[in-house]
């Protein structure tokens, strides 16, 4: 098969083409002005797809702002531009003698962005992009999700039923608050004069009561569609994508979740206006994702160093689940009692073992956090339990406290630890660990300073680093 595709998107103001590679790379673009006729949008395509066509192209990819059912490649519904009705696919296969695939523009951008761009890595994503209304899409184990035929309206989540009416036919979509298009009715309600977004940031920065309700007004109900949307579909991320993605996620910044289950990463898009041509031409090459290896994240570090609150802040931004050796060990000393230091050790070994027989019977594609000192077991036998697993990226963070800090964290916590782990005496011994330990290196290390709040931001970046380049 040829490994280069014709990709176009159709949006409200311009239609953009390129010739996409495999891999994700634009070789030429072309773009032009949105026709406000259907019929012109069709002929337009054409053309823009004749002048990329070549004989090595393998296929077509258009992105539809509007409902699609994939499977018939058959355009339900319009959206700027209504293209329902035209036998798109037939008039533009007959006239270029290619095959054409046919998705939701969203659903388009999120194709590239799980590929190459801000949800690379990820297999559950869900994505918004904001511009003039507001696309959703949705992927799961690393597809695009399309339901019956059509899912992913996220656009269309109601947030407030009393709400102002929808072009859906329903009132309060979140598409009627937090959009573009209500952007704007915010700003004129308000009596501000400004002609951008920023200029409402740096008034609200400055203290205008006016600007920061107008901030409110527009992300406050995209708040309460995210959390919607984490309670319901549980993503490992949430992208934010369009013209004003990332002013969104700006706003949201002053609006955390409501409550502690639904916080799931929100991330902004980072292929910008390229992301929908290039998922159009990679989706003539299928959307899945190639199939990913297994993941760890060591969180290393001597016993009072600070890994456990690095783990859980680390899942909070991700979802990716946690294995703990105390939280395996501890229920078995709970219910056998008092145990010797000897005793503690072997079934810390045990649990050790049991933590990677579960991320080895893990799907490929999964993602564990693993907390423990792992530095109580020598480093080839972490090596054997990695290849035992089948893992693919290993990052390591080493959790770093001078001796005098972990000494006096371990004694300060002596009462509220089980019969069986150290007591008073270990505290010199853990002094002295503490000084001379270091990192397993059985992959990338980043040192975090634990005796300060930890940079999650840096973490998250570094993290997503080491396992795009693993």
């Amino acid at each position: 098969m040829a490994d280069i595709a014709i990709g176009v998107d159709i949006g409200g103001t311009n239609i953009r083409a390129a010739l996409v590679s495999a891999a994700g790379e634009i070789l030429a673009k072309r773009s032009e002005r949105t026709p406000s006729d259907p019929l012109q949008v069709l002929e337009r395509v054409i053309a823009m797809a004749r002048e990329l066509d070549a004989s090595e192209v393998s296929g077509i990819g258009v992105g539809i702002p509007g409902r699609v059912d994939v499977a018939r490649r058959e355009i339900l519904s319009g959206g700027i531009v209504n293209l329902a009705g035209l036998d798109f696919v037939r008039r533009l296969e007959t006239a270029l003698g290619k095959k054409v695939v046919i998705e939701n523009d969203c659903n388009m951008a999120l194709i590239a962005e799980m590929r190459i761009g801000g949800a690379k890595g990820y297999q559950n994503v869900a994505m918004l992009t904001i511009g003039t209304g507001i696309g959703g899409a949705v992927a799961h184990a690393g597809r695009i999700y399309h339901g019956h035929r059509a899912a992913g309206q996220l656009g269309h989540i109601c947030v407030s039923q009393d709400g102002p009416p929808c072009p859906c036919g329903r009132r309060g979509c979140v598409e009627t608050f937090s959009s573009g298009t209500a952007l704007r009715r915010h700003i004129a309600e308000a009596g501000l004069s400004v002609a951008t977004i920023r200029e409402v940031f740096d008034m609200a920065t400055g203290g205008n009561d006016a600007a920061t309700r107008v901030l409110r007004q527009w992300a406050g109900p995209l708040r309460t569609a995210l959390d919607n949307i984490a309670a319901t579909m549980d993503p490992e991320v949430i992208l934010l994508g369009g013209g004003l993605g990332c002013d969104a996620a700006r706003a949201l910044a002053d609006l955390p979740a409501e409550a502690p289950w639904f916080c799931p990463a929100i991330l902004p898009a980072k292929l910008a206006d390229d992301a929908g041509v290039i998922g159009a031409g990679l989706s003539v090459f299928g959307d899945a994702l190639p199939q990913q290896g297994k993941r760890v994240v060591l969180v290393n570090g001597v016993p009072a160093s600070g890994k456990s609150r690095l783990a859980k802040a680390l899942s909070q931004r991700t979802g990716w689940p946690i294995l703990s050796l105390d939280d395996i060990k501890n229920p078995f000393l709970q219910h056998i009692g008092p145990v010797d230091r000897d005793f503690n050790r072997t079934l810390g070994k045990a649990s050790y073992q049991a933590i990677w027989s579960f991320v080895a019977e893990a799907p490929a594609g999964s993602t564990f956090i693993i907390d423990a000192w792992f530095g109580f077991q020598p480093r080839e036998q972490l090596e054997s339990y990695i290849g035992a697993a089948k893992i693919e990226h290993v990052a390591e963070l080493w959790c770093k406290v001078p001796g005098s800090v972990a000494g006096e964290r371990y004694a300060s916590r002596l009462k509220d630890r089980l019969p069986g782990h150290p007591g008073a005496e270990y505290v010199p011994e853990l002094i002295a660990l503490a000084d001379l330990a270091e990192p397993m290196g059985c992959g990338p290390v980043m040192t975090v300073d634990r005796t300060l709040e930890p940079d999650m931001d840096a973490i998250m970046a570094w993290v997503s680093q080491v396992f795009d380049c693993g």
